[in-house]
C-alpha cells in the first residue's frame, strides 16, 4: 500500500480510537474529529468504517510476509533459528504496534464484525502456514519430532507475547522492578518472554540443545 500523509493520519487516528474504544464504539465522526479531517475525506480515501480498518490491518502487516518468505528460502539458517527468528520478531512487533494488537486482542473475543473476524482468520492463517513450513523443515532434517501441532504451536508464541506484553504492568508489579526505567525493563520483558516462548517450543519440538 502506497499512502499519502493524510492517509497514514487517519489510519493512525483510527488505530488508537479502536485500541481504546473498539471498532464499534468508534465513529466515523469521532476518526474525523480527532485526526482534524472532515468526513467526507475519510469517505473518499476509504469509503467506510470497514474498508478502514482493512487498510489498518494491510498497513500494519504488509512487510511481515516478504520478511517470512525471505526467511524461509534462507539457507544459512537452520529450522531451529528461523523458528527462534519468528519468536523474538513477533514479540518486537507486539511491542512496537501495541494498539494494533489490543485491537486484535479485543476484536476477537468479541466476534461481533465478519470482516474483522475474516481478516483475523486470514492472518492467523499467514501465521499457522510459515510455522508450518519451518516445522516440516525441521522434522525433515530429524531435528524436530514428528506429530506436532503447529495451531497448538503458534498460539503458545502468539497468546503469552500479546497476554505479557499487552499487560505488562502485572509482570512489572509482580517482579516489583518498578526502579528500572521504561527502556531497562521492556528490554527485560523482551527478554524473559523470548526465553519462556524458546524453553515451551524446544519441549514441544524435541530440540535439543
Amino acid at each position: 500500500m502506497n499512502l499519502n500523509d493524510k492517509q497514514l493520519n487517519i489510519i493512525n487516528t483510527a488505530e488508537k480510537l479502536f485500541a481504546c474504544k473498539g471498532f464499534d464504539g468508534t465513529s466515523i465522526r469521532d476518526i474525523a474529529e480527532a485526526a482534524n479531517v472532515n468526513i467526507a475525506m475519510i469517505s473518499y480515501y476509504f469509503g467506510s468504517k470497514e474498508k478502514l480498518m482493512q487498510a489498518l490491518f494491510e498497513q500494519r502487516t504488509q512487510h511481515m510476509t516478504l520478511r517470512f518468505e525471505n526467511l524461509i528460502q534462507n539457507e544459512k539458517l537452520n529450522p531451529w533459528e528461523k523458528i527462534c527468528f519468528v519468536i523474538d520478531d513477533y514479540i518486537e512487533r507486539v511491542k512496537e504496534k501495541q494498539q494494533f494488537f489490543k485491537i486484535m486482542l479485543h476484536e476477537q473475543i468479541l466476534e461481533k464484525n465478519t470482516l474483522i473476524s475474516e481478516l483475523l482468520t486470514e492472518l492467523r492463517k499467514k501465521n499457522t502456514a510459515f510455522m508450518e513450513l519451518i516445522v516440516k523443515d525441521g522434522q525433515k532434517k530429524k531435528l524436530f519430532k514428528k506429530n506436532v501441532d503447529v495451531v497448538l504451536l503458534t498460539n503458545t508464541m502468539t497468546g503469552i507475547a500479546m497476554q505479557t506484553l499487552l499487560n505488562k504492568a502485572i509482570y512489572r508489579n509482580y517482579h516489583g522492578l518498578e526502579e528500572l526505567s521504561e527502556a531497562d525493563f521492556d528490554k527485560v520483558l523482551k527478554e524473559k518472554t523470548s526465553n519462556h516462548i524458546k524453553t515451551l517450543y524446544k519441549a514441544i519440538l524435541n530440540y535439543e540443545a
